[in-house]
């Protein structure tokens, strides 16, 4: 459960990190200063917080190994390789299913807005 919410939150982060990245390229040289303050001091917090989150995912990457040294004591040679398997694709479709969530969301989007312009 931990590493789920962890992997959520690195990819929630790289995301709105992103976003405030292509909004600040987007400005033109015209846009006042204050938004481009505002911009830039939300990008600083931002990937602080994602340097935390490395640091959580880390912390629950040694657990996971902890876990999975006591695991190993327990569970035969098979079930350990399918055990091991389970947590590390885990992960991977936890990114896959929110990369998913973000395309059917943005598709939404697009056709919401293509409706209106009609």
């Amino acid at each position: 459960g931990d590493l789920d919410k962890v992997v959520n939150l690195l990819l929630s982060l790289s995301g709105r990190l992103a976003r405030v990245e292509n909004a600040l390229s987007a400005l033109g040289p015209h846009a006042a200063s204050e938004d481009k303050v505002a911009l830039r001091e939300k990008q600083r917090l931002l990937a602080a917080q994602l340097e935390d989150a490395k640091e959580l995912r880390e912390h629950v990457g040694r657990r996971e190994e902890a876990v999975g040294a006591m695991v190993a004591r327990y569970l035969p040679a098979e079930q350990l390789q399918d055990y091991r398997h389970f947590v590390k694709m885990k992960s991977a479709l936890t990114a896959e299913q929110r990369e998913l969530d973000e395309k059917i969301k943005l598709g939404q989007e697009q056709l919401r807005c293509l409706r209106e312009s009609l």
